[in-house]
């Protein structure tokens, strides 16, 4: 039998070989709401709790257009983090063609990623080259309008069910003092809500063809001039939003001080936090009511290449975490996004999620920007789309002759 010195002596080499294994593994991103905060917080939790390696949090505030440009300075001037968010997409398709982001097809190929990962354009949204680069951890879709229960009975009107019953309250909606569209001027915003007025008003299809098809004719043509037209009535109604962050837009919304918003179903999470209830407190609804579908879009994690052994061990440790069926459902229950696994139970689901599960399961679905145009093509648009709902006296006929240019030269 061994002494009890002998196992002693034992017991602190094996904790000292644990220690020298463990990690620090900075985590990058740019989730600094409220909700945001609680949703990447059951990454952390989960990643401390299932290995030996600590999170730490490298959060950039700002939204994603602030914070890609220091990611990518970071890693590109030989300081990479652990671990970084990007969107699903081409967002980081030069990082990866540098040599500059790990390759992650052998854990992916262990943990069969391609039989759990739905839909299959999530993951094909990694791959370069047949090799799968990042780990998608959810579904955003950004069509949907979000209404205050609050804001609609103080204006003595029902909560509308659709884009133009949202339009024809506006007049009631400015008599009570309430601002009807609250938005932010972050660039990213006002051109989603000009995706979301495209695909709702003409359609998934005409969406497809303008972003992924490049269609130039289509973009200037007769259908997408009524597009335009109801872009800038949505910038009438939101002009009295003196705000920039999309999560102060969302706050006028629980408030009360505001009608509605156009935004992603990360919204959701704010909601959340805020105490409110889907279908009692506010509604959603996705397409604006008019054309119901999910976009494909969301978030994935990617390893930047690192010299150290620890580190790259915990890299692969952190993707395995954030693809698992519980931190899946923890994660997204938070995110207000859909999971990326098609295998997981969202008993605790809300009103506004199973919603989306719901058209997710019938397969109403479109890519998103990022994974149709570059990232310089998008930056063009955002910048119209910017000056457009900062410039009231630029008329949409003039917006969309500049947008179909835009179009024309995107790739």
């Amino acid at each position: 039998m061994k002494s009890v010195k002998s196992l002693l002596a034992a017991s602190t080499m094996l904790a000292a070989a644990t220690a020298v294994n463990a990690a620090e593994l900075e985590v990058t991103h740019w989730w600094t709401s409220g909700g945001e905060a609680a949703a990447v917080a059951e990454f952390a939790k989960a990643f401390e709790e299932k290995t030996d390696h600590t999170w730490v949090d490298g959060a950039i505030a700002g939204s994603g257009g602030t914070a890609r440009p220091i990611m990518i300075s970071r890693i590109t001037g030989g300081d990479p983090m652990g671990a970084t968010q990007f969107n699903h997409g081409r967002q980081a398709e030069e990082l990866v063609e540098a040599g500059l982001m790990r390759d992650l097809t052998e854990l992916a190929e262990k943990e069969g990623w391609k039989d759990v990962v739905k839909p299959s354009s999530l993951l094909d949204s990694c791959t370069l080259d047949g090799k799968i680069y990042c780990v998608p951890v959810n579904i955003h879709s950004q069509q949907w309008l979000w209404l205050s229960h609050k804001a609609f009975e103080d204006a003595g009107v029902d909560v509308p069910t659709n884009w133009d019953e949202f339009v024809a309250a506006a007049p009631a909606l400015e008599k009570a003092g309430k601002i009807p569209l609250a938005m932010g001027q972050q660039p990213w915003q006002t051109t989603l809500a000009f995706q979301v007025l495209l695909t709702a008003l003409a359609g998934p299809e005409a969406y497809t063809r303008v972003f992924g098809d490049k269609d130039a004719e289509f973009a200037g043509g007769e259908e997408l001039a009524k597009v335009f037209e109801a872009a800038a009535k949505a910038r009438e109604m939101s002009a009295k939003s003196n705000i920039q962050e999309w999560n102060q837009a969302t706050s006028m919304v629980i408030n009360g001080e505001a009608g509605g918003q156009i935004m992603g179903d990360w919204a959701q999470g704010e909601f959340q936090v805020a105490g409110q209830t889907a279908g009692e407190d506010y509604t959603c609804l996705p397409g604006l009511g008019v054309n119901e579908v999910i976009q494909t879009g969301g978030d994935a994690f990617y390893f930047p290449v690192v010299d150290d052994e620890e580190v790259s061990a915990a890299q692969l440790e952190l993707a395995s975490v954030m693809l698992s069926p519980d931190t899946q459902v923890a994660f997204n229950l938070k995110k207000g996004s859909l999971p990326v696994r098609g295998d997981v139970d969202l008993e605790a689901a809300n009103d506004c999620m199973r919603k989306g599960l719901d058209i997710l399961a019938k397969g109403n679905i479109i890519q998103a920007p990022d994974q149709l145009m570059s990232a310089d093509s998008l930056t063009q648009v955002n910048d119209l789309f910017v000056e457009f709902f900062n410039s009231p006296d630029m008329s949409a006929e003039d917006a969309q002759k500049r947008f179909a240019d835009l179009i024309a030269n995107a790739d």
